[in-house]
């Protein structure tokens, strides 16, 4: 009874949200303005589409790594997101990340939370900022995309032993407290880190450095599975495979479209995607034969997603020859990496931190070195070091930020489930659900 009081208190918060969307008006349409330039609008919408369908990819990505009892709650977990970071970000996400800033000139930290209240002048028209030839409305849902995937990379971290209420108020904590304004600082024309002159192209630090660092802080807190030193074999590497294919395809979508034009930077950025994720994917499996392993579909996949991962932040500044590099420095280091946490005692179960967080930051290092005209190979030592001052702010407030929000929601919905609902699998306890018939009679 008291788990279903829970939910009646979470369907009452989002019947007070639909009421306020009636009493608040958006605004003008400004569907004539002179701005539109119709040829950006058409690519910002095939860009938005395509970045959307990276969290199902996502999805099929996890869920086929996780074992047979933990497939749908894992594919759930990114699914949820789409639902959940939707309405969080038109009632106040969006504001929190690119409204009027709090803070000084140039040092902006936050964006007032009232400036797009229930998208209230989010519509048709342009901005001469955010987005000077497509509807504002078009900038909002494509940054909506961005805020979506970024916490469900994080459940890969902490897959089969979240109780699901709990990853829902956590998801909400760290998008409202952690994503918005971390993407205000990198992306707003206020943010600090902007005007400090970090690079982040399309989410290198925004989104993957954050999950990274978001998914280690959920490993160290929720511990370790039970069967943790119990070996176990991937549920279904077609999913992976299939998951990798649509997070390559969408990403042409998160990366050209992080352009937000259709001109020739947004073919350059789907060039360079393409080519460090391809350079990344054959580097992976070439380092695991050289170990004495052999090639496999699972590397192939992990291999281009970290490609994928590192050419994010870099994609629009560097040159082709450099997008190569940087996915085959990206796949060593990030395969070490999972190496090295193997040998430890930190369970981060789909290798998160390892692959997402390593690979941003990577990536986000390889973009202060290659970046045309400010990169430290054109002689500029300045855009370099707040690189990896950023590194150090953004490494600090991610990881602690959401410890801290992990700690928060465990004090309102126990965050970890029982050991009898972890051992009979998330499907069965969190979902009633089972993708193998034989977990139906655990």
């Amino acid at each position: 009874m008291k788990n279903n009081k829970s939910w009646w208190l979470i369907l009452s918060v989002l019947v007070i949200a639909g009421i306020m969307g009636i009493l608040i008006p958006a605004g003008s349409s400004g569907f004539d303005d002179p701005n539109l330039v119709a040829g950006d609008a058409a690519w910002m919408l095939t860009a938005t589409a395509l970045v959307l369908i990276m969290t199902p990819g996502l999805a099929f990505f996890y869920g086929g790594m996780i074992q047979p009892r933990n497939i749908i709650s894992t594919m759930l977990q990114s699914f949820v997101a789409m639902g959940l970071v939707s309405v969080i970000w038109v009632i106040v996400g969006f504001s929190l990340a690119f409204g009027e800033s709090i803070g000084n000139e140039g040092y902006g930290i936050v964006g007032n939370p009232l400036t797009y209240f229930m998208f209230k002048g989010v519509n048709g028209g342009t901005h001469p900022d955010l987005s000077p030839t497509f509807p504002l409305a078009l900038f909002a849902m494509f940054q909506l995309k961005f805020a979506i995937i970024t916490p469900a990379l994080i459940t890969g971290s902490f897959a089969g032993r979240v109780r699901f209420r709990a990853y829902m108020l956590f998801m909400v904590l760290f998008v409202i407290f952690i994503y918005a304004p971390l993407a205000h600082w990198t992306w707003h024309p206020n943010g600090f880190l902007r005007n400090w002159g970090v690079l982040d192209f399309a989410g290198g630090t925004v989104v993957h450095m954050s999950a990274g660092f978001a998914a280690l802080a959920g490993a160290m807190y929720l511990g370790k599975r039970k069967d943790f030193h119990r070996e176990f074999k991937p549920a279904n590497i077609p999913y992976v495979l299939l998951g990798a294919g649509m997070l390559w395809f969408g990403w042409f979508g998160f990366n050209a479209g992080s352009a937000l034009a259709a001109d020739s930077v947004a073919a350059l950025a789907l060039m360079n995607t393409n080519t460090a994720s391809a350079a990344a994917m054959l580097t992976w499996i070439f380092y695991d034969a050289a170990k004495g392993k052999k090639p496999s579909g699972m590397g192939a996949a992990i291999g281009l997603v970290v490609g994928l991962v590192a050419i994010t932040p870099a994609a629009g500044f560097v040159d082709v020859g450099s997008s190569i590099f940087i996915g085959v420095i990206a796949a060593i280091v990030s395969n070490y990496a999972i190496t090295l946490r193997t040998k430890s005692s930190l369970d981060d179960t789909l290798d998160v931190f390892p692959a997402h967080g390593m690979g941003g930051i990577t990536g986000m290092i390889a973009t202060a070195i290659f970046a045309k005209d400010v990169g430290l190979i054109y002689g500029e030592l300045t855009t370099f070091l707040y690189h990896l001052l950023a590194l150090v702010i953004v490494g600090i407030f991610t990881f602690g930020g959401s410890y801290v929000m992990y700690k928060i929601t465990d004090l309102i919905i126990p965050v970890r489930v029982s050991p009898k609902s972890e051992r009979i699998g998330l499907d069965i306890s969190q979902h009633a659900e089972s993708y193998d018939f034989e977990y139906r009679k655990a």
